[in-house]
């Protein structure tokens, strides 16, 4: 007669073969721990790449349209420092900062060094809004310093200029004059906070 034989079952092992059937059967058990051990060195890889922090960077600033951009030597705290300093001298305030570097430090993800620093004062406040109330859209005007892959730092910025520009024909030529008169004020900012102080 013949018996049927499930699929993956033992079967009973022979008395004369028995030392020959114990062997194979914990060389396949054998075989199966090599593959559950790789499996969980696996899994623990990629448990270990989600646990490390993750870097972020879409590239260092390069000039644009509009853009006055200005590499630096220094590093991203030291130019944040000097473009605040910088801004108080030449008599504009610094009215707001915002950066995501510390937000996303604290979900495990690094990024390099940013930071948004608006400035302006209210005298050009008041200038600007007796010719244009739509063009305080755009104040503060905005300083941009960002940290670059090799650990040195950029100020950039979009010139008043260029950011009032689509106002101009509502605000006229003293607006243009207006913006003009901040693109000075930024410029000098900017030489300020690039050269190394004493």
């Amino acid at each position: 007669m013949f018996h049927e034989v499930q699929p993956n079952a033992e079967r009973p092992v022979p008395m004369g073969r028995s030392g020959h059937q114990a062997r194979a059967i914990t060389a396949d058990r054998g075989n199966g721990s090599h593959l559950t051990l790789a499996a969980l060195c696996g899994v623990c890889a990629l448990l270990l790449l989600i646990a490390l922090p993750r870097l972020a960077h879409g590239g260092d600033m390069a000039a644009r349209q509009g853009w006055a951009v200005h590499p630096t030597p220094k590093d991203f705290p030291t130019l944040v420092q000097d473009v605040i300093a910088a801004t108080k001298e030449e008599g504009l305030i610094v009215v707001t900062q915002a950066g995501p570097t510390k937000a996303a430090a604290a979900r495990g993800i690094t990024i390099p060094g940013n930071r948004v620093i608006g400035v302006f004062n209210n005298d050009f406040a008041v200038r600007i809004l007796a010719h244009s109330t739509p063009a305080m859209i755009e104040a503060p005007v905005r300083l941009y310093v960002t940290e670059n892959t090799d650990g040195s730092a950029t100020l950039s910025y979009k010139t008043a200029t260029y950011v009032f520009a689509p106002y101009f024909d509502d605000g006229g030529p003293e607006l243009a004059d207006i913006a003009a008169e901040l693109d000075h004020y930024l410029a000098a900012i900017a030489q300020k906070s690039v050269t190394t102080r004493p």
